[in-house]
């Protein structure tokens, strides 16, 4: 009998394409049977055009949920537009926090002040996991290099209880994300130029001085690396994982 349980489909995914390239990857895992009902989780934010740019090339309509937490920078709202309508993504959904939480949890806009996780969770959390209830697998632009807690990352990941994440830029290099931008004449998220390579919420997002890890911008002065959709063992993750 076929084991399914989720770590083994995961197992199962990444034996199957182990030698695929990123766009193949992305191509067979939007019908692939063993992944289900498949959603792009995207940012727009300073590498999010690669990921965007290829689903347009392989199934322009595929769902593609943005998570509006109303404290992005002006900048990513018209470069979600712009970026949507240039390669013709048919299916964007903006997803937002439910206004009476908002009210009830953050009246005055000030709970990222102290208490950024609870900010996260409020706007990005747990909208992100309400919009993917209806999907069984759902696709982000992960990468190894992006700091040390993605070192060992594969394409398919298992997601606690019933879930699969996939990675396709899982083992692209830095240079490989900029290739492929200035290859195929990508647009620039407006902010990179201005020292932000990783974008976020505006008051949690400062820019980086030359030498810096390109995420030491994101909750600079804290211990918290991730905004919290991604899980770990059914958990979500923060700061640093536990070895």
């Amino acid at each position: 009998m076929l084991d399914d349980t989720l770590d083994s489909r995961a197992a199962r995914l990444n034996d199957r394409y182990r030698h695929h390239a990123a766009t193949e990857v992305l191509r067979r895992a939007v019908s692939d049977p063993d992944l289900g009902r498949v959603a792009l989780v995207s940012s727009f934010g300073a590498e999010s055009v690669v990921l965007l740019h290829m689903v347009s090339r392989v199934a322009p309509g595929l769902p593609v949920l943005f998570i509006d937490t109303q404290m992005l920078f002006p900048e990513t709202l018209e470069y979600q537009r712009d970026v949507s309508a240039r390669l013709g993504l048919t299916n964007v959904q903006v997803i937002r926090a439910d206004q009476t939480q908002v009210a009830r949890q953050d009246p005055d806009g000030t709970l990222h002040q102290f208490d950024a996780n609870a900010c996260c969770d409020l706007r990005k959390t747990v909208p992100l996991e309400g919009a993917l209830s209806g999907y069984d697998a759902w696709i982000t632009g992960r990468k190894r290099f992006q700091n040390n807690d993605r070192a060992a990352l594969e394409f398919f990941e298992p997601e606690p209880p019933s879930r699969l994440r996939i990675n396709p830029l899982a083992h692209w290099r830095a240079e490989d994300v900029q290739e492929y931008m200035v290859e195929n004449n990508l647009p620039r998220h407006p902010l990179v130029a201005k020292g932000y390579p990783s974008i976020g919420c505006a008051p949690c997002t400062s820019p980086v001085k030359p030498g810096e890890d390109p995420r030491a911008g994101r909750w600079r002065g804290s211990d918290k690396t991730e905004c919290g959709i991604h899980f770990i063992g059914g958990k979500i993750v923060r700061g640093k994982v536990p070895a």
